[in-house]
């Protein structure tokens, strides 16, 4: 599984730094959450392919976050055969996607599937074969959601030396135990999966949310992830701005997922007044304290290996 950041920035794209977009490709496939203005540049520049985009999810209809949209579905439209694409959001992104789609009267050639956030909604927003999305309410000006990524569970690991014991021979009936499904020998014996395989072993988790204050809402959506990708708009010195526009501080940002349990965290959603040497400086510097926090940066894949594989995991 890897992290694909496709931009940094907020408010505006900047000519060294786009608008927040998070491309996520796991077994073949991508989702993506957000789509900053021009993103479809540096989806090119990361070559990436636009029809293995499953999912989009948007946080909230402030333009930086989803102006660039309609530009993904026009681009997506360009393939032979695309496979339908789910849209998830707040309240109002289907009426977006749809208008704009019936004044610009761009070409589709795919269903799209609209996931709407409403009060009643449970807190999974998406499954499928690989992966569930679950999305929560964040702290904004304005109503915003935040998510998590999580690959479901894998099977335990297969004991061979609880095989060898129990006579299994090699091949098929030992593919079908680590399946979960139990077999029967030659003997008339009955083998369960539990005899034979560990506990299952989890997957693989992300959190994904920009423009929020800290919230116990984010705190949750970040219990425990590999990897955090949150709204770090403003540097320390501007605290009071970051409160007084519902963002956070990379520091509070840092810490509220040091406290959560990340494993990593990424700051993004940058505000265009700081430039490269800020974040280098300043930025980084405010982020000492929390040696699993950085500042993103445009185009750097982040690959997202198994608890036990990870140092320290």
């Amino acid at each position: 599984m890897d992290c694909i950041l496709l931009g940094s920035g907020g408010m505006m794209p900047m000519p060294y730094r786009f608008l927040t977009t998070l491309a996520v490709r796991h077994q073949g496939q991508l989702y993506f959450f957000d789509a900053g203005e021009g993103c479809q540049i540096n989806l090119k520049r990361a070559k990436l392919g636009i029809k293995a985009l499953r999912v989009l999810a948007v946080s909230h209809l402030h333009g930086d976050h989803c102006l660039g949209v309609p530009g993904l579905l026009m681009m997506r439209a360009q393939v032979a055969d695309p496979p339908p694409l789910a849209i998830l959001g707040p309240p109002g992104i289907e009426r977006f996607v749809s208008q704009l789609q019936e004044i610009l009267g761009f070409f589709m050639n795919y269903p799209i599937r609209f996931i709407e956030w409403h009060e009643d909604s449970d807190e999974t927003a998406y499954q499928d074969e690989h992966i569930r999305i679950l999305w929560s309410p964040l702290k904004h000006t304005t109503f915003c959601l935040g998510y998590r990524f999580e690959e479901h569970a894998r099977p335990g690991k297969f004991r061979l030396d609880a095989a060898e014991a129990l006579g299994i021979p090699s091949g098929p009936l030992r593919g079908r135990l680590q399946r979960g499904e139990a077999v029967v020998l030659d003997s008339g014996k009955r083998i369960l999966p539990e005899q034979v395989v560990g506990p299952p072993r989890r997957g693989r988790h992300i959190c994904y949310a920009v423009d929020t204050r800290p919230a116990q809402s984010l705190h949750r959506l970040c219990n425990g992830v590999d990897a955090a990708f949150l709204d770090g708009m403003f540097l320390t010195e501007h605290q009071e701005e970051a409160e007084e526009k519902g963002h956070m501080t990379v520091d509070e940002a840092a810490r509220l997922a040091t406290r959560a349990g990340a494993h990593r965290t990424v700051l993004v959603h940058i505000s265009p007044r700081y430039s490269e040497d800020d974040i280098k400086g300043p930025g980084a510097a405010a982020l000492e304290r929390f040696p699993n926090a950085e500042m993103g940066r445009d185009l750097q894949v982040y690959s997202i290996p198994y608890a036990e594989d990870q140092q320290g995991g």
